[in-house]
């Protein structure tokens, strides 16, 4: 740990409560979160020693400044009540590998070093965060001996495909447990759960710089820590269509789910079936934004995936799934079908080619990105008219699919053959 950190964390000699926010040139949206986390810990957690850790990945647009700016304004004007201790401020550059690892991994550190109770990270650039985050983030750590808290959010029917169609039913199927958004980006977790992610020889690796998420909530499950999400309401981020710009990001989520399963193979080969986890916070309605999707130009995508990847698909996929892909491209765009259960073989058929390394793995994950967009375009066409709920309920079905298919993945897993 730097000196520099080390000095502020002993000037506070310890806390009862750390909120850490990583940040990257976030001064757009850093104060409202600050002021919203600064709240809420005056509020719901008035006699804790709590203080707040900027994490930042080198901003050059005013960020830290700005977080050592924010002030609440007369807490008694807001609250019945206000702080016993002041809320500590800390503010520090991180440095290793670029990305949100890093900044977690000083959080971690600081969280041992404070020797806290209860901790919670929240994204930087949040539109949405209320003071009521940090009661339903730290409360069930705090107060009800849960280890660690994992998000739960409304969202538009059309945001979050890539946790909707994968990670979500993979990751429930694998270990078992119903982690709605184990992605999610904001979550709670205790100081022991922190200690032990810092004992992972991962900060020097892919995983730490672009699944981090994904691999906190698969270590506390898979590692036995007493799991529970939170209802937060809206998450308003800068929602994309579905189809445009994936960039990196698809590659890089699917190999940190893909690369865990290696990691936990003789843990999830024992799990049967999958369990809810309790569920805290009150359930509302909440006005989301609309996402947009371009259905016409995912199909075009699948199309070309089928002209210049079957290649490399016909390495992952066994000949029957493969032929069925063919037959798929071959029907007219207003018949255009994508079934759960071909999706969820190639989920797992790709899972193992890149376990058994026969395909280059980049080449393999970026391969996937059409076939991933001719799922979505599908799903986007069957749902057209339903509500929310309705697309919720498609979702869950698809799980079970997830979790009934469980043995093609098993049994191939072992053999390691398509």
């Amino acid at each position: 740990m730097e000196k520099y950190l080390q000095s502020q964390l002993e000037g506070i000699k310890g806390a009862d409560i750390l909120i850490g926010i990583p940040s990257y040139n976030n001064v757009r949206t850093i104060g409202h979160v600050v002021r919203a986390v600064t709240a809420g810990l005056a509020k719901y957690f008035p006699g804790a020693k709590a203080a707040i850790f900027n994490s930042d990945g080198g901003s050059t647009d005013g960020t830290q400044e700005e977080v050592k700016r924010v002030q609440i304004e007369d807490f008694r004007t807001i609250f019945t009540s206000h702080p016993v201790h002041p809320i500590h401020k800390i503010v520090t550059p991180y440095h290793g590998v670029p990305g949100k690892g890093s900044a977690f991994r000083a959080i971690f550190e600081a969280a041992g070093s404070l020797k806290v109770k209860a901790c919670a990270v929240v994204d930087s650039d949040l539109r949405s965060i209320t003071p009521e985050w940090m009661d339903l983030l730290l409360t069930p750590v705090y107060d009800e001996g849960f280890d660690y808290v994992a998000p739960l959010y409304a969202r538009h029917k059309y945001d979050g495909t890539i946790t909707n169609s994968i990670v979500y039913p993979l990751t429930r199927a694998l270990y078992g447990k119903r982690v709605r958004q184990p992605i999610g980006g904001d979550f709670g977790f205790s100081g022991e759960l922190a200690k032990f992610f810092l004992t992972k020889d991962v900060w020097e690796t892919d995983v730490a710089r672009f699944g981090i998420d994904i691999w906190m909530t698969t270590l506390a499950v898979a590692e036995g820590y007493k799991v529970c999400q939170s209802y937060l309401g809206a998450k308003l981020h800068d929602a994309k269509d579905p189809g445009s710009d994936l960039g990196p990001m698809f590659a890089q989520v699917v190999s940190s789910v893909y690369g865990l399963m290696a990691d936990y193979q003789n843990f999830w080969k024992k799990v049967k079936e999958s369990q809810p986890v309790p569920t805290f916070g009150f359930h509302y309605e909440v006005g989301l934004e609309p996402v947009s999707v371009n259905v016409e130009r995912m199909i075009r995508s699948f199309r070309l995936g089928l002209k210049d990847l079957m290649e490399i698909w016909r390495k992952a996929l066994p000949p029957e799934t493969a032929r069925w892909l063919e037959s798929i491209g071959r029907v007219s765009e207003e018949a255009f079908f994508f079934p759960e259960d071909l999706w969820v073989r190639i989920i797992y058929d790709f899972a193992i080619t890149y376990h058994n390394g026969s395909v280059h793995r980049d080449h393999l994950l970026k391969s996937m990105i059409p076939l991933y967009l001719g799922r979505v375009a599908s799903f986007v066409r069957e749902n057209h008219e339903s509500s929310a709920r309705e697309v919720e309920e498609k979702i869950e079905h698809l799980c079970e699919v997830f979790e009934e298919m469980k043995p093609y993945l098993i049994e191939r897993w072992t053999t390691g053959e398509n």
